[in-house]
């Protein structure tokens, strides 16, 4: 950890502050900078200034509501480390009277806890979940220049290019997947000049690196749970992204086979019913036996006594809201942000049910073409920035062609583009 990102080591902080409000000064006014501003700092404020961003007035843009935000933390894999970082630095962190954020990779803000009565104060320059604080929208700070180096970076009061920040000092580092190596987002350590300290730096890097041990140890063993599951207010069935549904509602979730997991997403998602018929149709290209559909519903019928389907067509008593319905009546009320928070991957990915292939090709193209036809980059960001969308040549090209020009995440989507292309050729 040298100068170039972190507050040089037992520097007298105010004797720092009073020459940084100065070069602060004579930067805007001159575009000089002076010796005093540690260079990564100076880099900082000229990519901020060439984002547009006001020194003397700019918030952070807050881009997303309450409830978008609790659909993006459910959803985001960042979601299965938050124990680790609250055990390693937000306890710590409340008891000095400080707070801690983690961003997604574009610099939103996805969590913010710590000290309540801080937390108060740091609403009022909108460091709050669903704030954007890159460098785009906020300026020079730790989150966002972490994100746009992908670098630990420790920001001293001063230098925050907007003034409504520089009584604040923070420190971040980004934390990445294991398995690719990209960007999942950053851990921020943010308070008053106490910061600056170089120990504070170093508390945020080791809590990055367990939370990315944290990340490898799920990787290797996919039967435990990848994120925190709410609890359900209804019967509920979850197809998206998993190999068998999992069935809420009932007690304790449910994990279901995966011909069982068909059967019941089948019947949830008809309106009349189906006969055994149209259920050996739906279940296999090859000619299924209706004595084999009427065997497993038996079956189902013995795992499930609350959901015995009827027969003469067979349909549910109760028909449980399906994750992959929802993202649908969110596609359909124009809630594009949330179909997209929502989509945490293909209806049931490992099965070669016709009917279940129909549903899984139907859905993903609803979504992915009201993305690519709708204005909200922040959507687009989230698909094309996830497993079933990070492949996708055409999500990467049209938000490298709609980020600002020369912004991170115009360049970080050139930057994909360029590999797909290579990899395409």
């Amino acid at each position: 950890m040298g100068s170039e990102v972190a507050v040089p080591r037992g520097v007298d902080l105010r004797h720092l502050a009073s020459s940084l409000h100065r070069a602060h000064d004579t930067f805007l006014s001159t575009g000089a900078a002076d010796p005093a501003v540690r260079p990564v700092v100076a880099e900082s404020w000229r990519r901020s200034l060439g984002h547009g961003v006001d020194p003397e007035s700019s918030l952070p843009i807050i881009r997303l509501d309450e409830a978008t935000v609790a659909e993006f933390r459910e959803c985001h894999p960042l979601a299965a480390v938050m124990p680790v970082v609250r055990r390693l630095l937000v306890e710590a962190a409340a008891d000095a009277g400080l707070l801690v954020a983690v961003s997604d990779a574009c610099g939103q803000l996805l969590w913010v806890e710590g000290a309540p009565e801080l937390a108060r104060a740091a609403e009022r320059m909108h460091f709050l979940p669903g704030a954007d604080w890159s460098e785009t929208s906020a300026g020079t700070n730790a989150p966002g220049t972490a994100l746009a180096l992908d670098a630990p970076v420790q920001i001293f009061g001063p230098e925050h290019l907007s003034r409504p920040v520089t009584s604040w000092s923070c420190s971040a580092a980004p934390i990445h997947d294991p398995d690719t190596g990209r960007v999942l987002g950053a851990v921020d350590l943010t308070g008053g000049p106490e910061v600056a300290g170089v120990q504070s730096l170093s508390l945020v890097r080791a809590t990055v690196a367990a939370a990315e041990a944290e990340l490898r140890l799920r990787r290797l063993d996919d039967r435990r749970p990848r994120r925190p599951a709410p609890r359900p207010r209804r019967l509920g069935l979850d197809v998206l992204g998993v190999h068998g549904a999992v069935l809420r509602g009932v007690g304790s979730p449910l994990r279901l086979s995966l011909r069982h997991s068909e059967i019941l997403l089948l019947l949830a998602t008809s309106e009349d019913g189906l006969t055994a018929g149209q259920l050996a149709v739906a279940l296999s290209e090859q000619d299924l036996p209706e004595v084999t559909v009427r065997a497993e519903l038996s079956r189902l019928r013995g795992l499930l006594p609350a959901l015995a389907p009827s027969s003469r067509p067979y349909r549910l008593p109760q028909r449980p809201e399906v994750d992959a319905e929802r993202v649908r009546r969110h596609l359909r009320e124009g809630e594009l942000a949330r179909a997209v928070a929502g989509y945490r991957g293909p209806v049931l990915p490992a099965s070669e049910a016709p009917g279940v292939v129909r549903l899984r090709q139907s859905l993903h193209q609803q979504l992915r073409t009201a993305v690519l036809a709708g204005d909200d980059e922040e959507a687009l960001l989230a698909l094309a920035d996830s497993p079933h969308g990070h492949d996708d040549l055409e999500l990467w090209t049209a938000l490298r062609d709609r980020a600002p020009a020369g912004s991170v995440r115009a360049g970080w989507a050139a930057a994909q583009v360029a590999t797909l292309e290579s990899e395409l050729a």
